[in-house]
């Protein structure tokens, strides 16, 4: 006679709380359109029936957003109280209950909340990392580090300072009044960093399609990695416009909400590159169904923010390209993502990685 295995009731979800912070930012990051000197952020912690903890951060970029966000999250969190521990499950049902109002903007950033906290969660509760949980390998991930719009001198102090630390690339934002003063900042830059790190530049929207190709004509001979957001994030013919006209790589992807704008960039051959922004592309679940289209295309994905779950996701993503790391958040996170030798390192990591510095949260409670 064969026995069948006892099987244990379903780990379930027993509250969630949410905080906000504004978290003072050491070096301010400088914008086309003004300086960036704080992180407004919703923090989010589910607590299963087993006593598991899963932990997500949101950024809301600015403080108007901060308490409408922390509350969106807190009211969706009401109807998934008594839910099986199930991110995958959830996920598609709250889809489903927002599809009038719709899966972007506030509502999409409250959702990853829930959606990165679940799966954080579920690892924890199998005592493996997210990587682990989702059938992959740690894998060492390279990383590169984030230049504002500091104009020549600047850009190249800053580029500088993470050469000294170890990064294998540099991206700056340009899109200066003339091309003259971009190709003076790329140039800086890459004297004060040598022929060996990557270079890459970011125009956040700034440029018409035509201005794009006029302008990156004149930066084709100066070794760029990729070229990121030349025009309006959204505008995929424009960008495919500057695709083909242009022989350096296009990156875009930070501002895509969920996969189906990924879709679209696909199918208007938009960009030669891709990088989602997992909170915009819908949290884990969003980031598993990106990498999936990317992969059978062979698009090069890289990530936008969240260090340390990016690392782990970029883990189990096949195209896997850059990871963008960003120190804006450390203070809050008990252990901030290990960056070795120019690349991310996740061993040993339980869940997503991110854990609070309760001392921290404290101090920087809004």
């Amino acid at each position: 006679m064969i026995v069948p295995p006892k099987v244990s009731a379903p780990v379930k979800i027993r509250t969630l709380r949410v905080r906000a912070v504004i978290v003072p930012m050491q070096h301010p990051h400088q914008t086309a359109s003004g300086s960036v000197s704080e992180s407004p952020l919703v923090l989010t912690d589910i607590e299963a029936d087993d006593g598991i903890i899963g932990h997500s951060i949101v950024f809301t970029y600015t403080r108007a957003a901060l308490k409408p966000t922390a509350e969106l999250v807190q009211n969706i969190g009401a109807l998934i109280e008594a839910q099986p521990l199930a991110p995958a499950e959830i996920e598609q049902s709250l889809a489903k209950r927002f599809r009038l109002l719709g899966t972007q903007g506030l509502v999409g950033m409250a959702l990853a909340a829930i959606d990165m906290a679940l799966w954080d969660a579920l690892a924890r509760s199998h005592g493996v990392s997210l990587v682990s949980l989702l059938g992959g390998t740690e894998k060492l991930i390279p990383c590169y580090g984030g230049v504002g719009y500091d104009g020549v001198k600047g850009s190249a102090q800053a580029a500088e300072a993470w050469a000294k630390q170890g990064m294998l690339g540099v991206k700056a934002k340009i899109g200066y009044p003339t091309v003259r003063d971009d190709l003076e900042v790329i140039r800086a830059m890459r004297s004060a960093v040598g022929e060996e790190l990557a270079v890459m530049v970011d125009y956040n929207q700034s440029l018409t399609p035509v201005e794009a190709v006029q302008r990156l004509r004149k930066l084709e001979d100066v070794g760029l990695t990729w070229v990121e957001e030349p025009t309006l994030a959204h505008d995929y013919t424009g960008h495919a416009l500057v695709a083909r006209e242009i022989a350096t790589p296009i990156q875009c992807g930070e501002n895509w909400w969920g996969v189906l704008d990924m879709q679209h960039a696909i199918d208007a051959h938009a960009s030669d590159f891709m990088m989602p922004d997992v909170m915009k592309i819908g949290g884990v679940s969003g980031w598993m169904r990106a990498a999936a289209l990317a992969q059978p295309r062979g698009i090069p994905l890289s990530s936008h923010l969240w260090p340390e779950i990016s690392a782990q996701l970029l883990c189990a993503t096949p195209t896997a390209h850059w990871l963008e790391y960003a120190d804006w958040w450390n203070t809050i996170v008990a252990e901030p993502l290990c960056v070795e030798a120019g690349n991310a390192v996740v061993d040993g990591t339980l869940g997503t990685g991110v854990s609070w510095n309760e001392e921290a949260i404290a101090r920087f409670a809004a």
